[in-house]
């Protein structure tokens, strides 16, 4: 396995709406397992193909907690249907927005199918933090980040700290 550059904003590749799978292969399977050890590393919960470069649907999440064994999850393909009216609102970050977080309003439960890790097609109810970070890392496959869901005011502010701290970083 491997450890993946992760791409973050304002790179124009976030923007791109990824492709669907044809099927899982070794080489989707492969791609699913660094992509699991990149967001261990980050360290995040979730992570978007996109986000490591590769226009795919496909998404990699573990919702663990530190002192709770792995439970990593894959969705290939997946598709969200019967959104809730009612609303869930969370803090979110993203490991393409380094160090910031806001608050995001979305469904609070959903629907959603996909294909696993052996290429099974799943379906299933969710709701709470999965429900969260499914629609955040679907957002990805989108071309759409958690900080599109802000004002033009907040979403500009936070563009300019990460150009601000990019800038900074960079050797001269």
């Amino acid at each position: 396995m491997a450890i993946l550059p992760i791409i973050t904003a304002p790179d124009p590749r976030l923007k791109v709406v990824s492709d669907p799978v044809a099927g899982v292969d070794d080489d989707l399977r492969k791609l699913m397992d660094d992509m699991l050890e990149t967001m261990y590393a980050a360290p995040g919960i979730g992570l978007a193909a996109i986000q490591v470069g590769v226009p795919k649907r496909v998404i990699v999440m573990d919702l663990a907690r530190d002192e709770e064994p792995p439970e990593p999850r894959y969705f290939v393909n997946p598709v969200i249907s019967d959104p809730s009216d009612d609303l869930a609102t969370y803090e979110e970050g993203c490991l393409s927005v380094p160090e910031m977080y806001e608050e995001v309003e979305r469904p609070a439960r959903a629907h959603v199918t996909y294909l696993d890790y052996a290429g099974k097609e799943r379906s299933e109810d969710i709701d709470g933090m999965l429900a969260t970070c499914l629609q955040h890392e679907i957002d990805h496959l989108n071309g759409i980040l958690f900080i599109d869901h802000l004002s033009k005011l907040k979403r500009d502010m936070i563009v300019r700290k990460l150009l601000k701290a990019r800038r900074q970083h960079v050797p001269a």
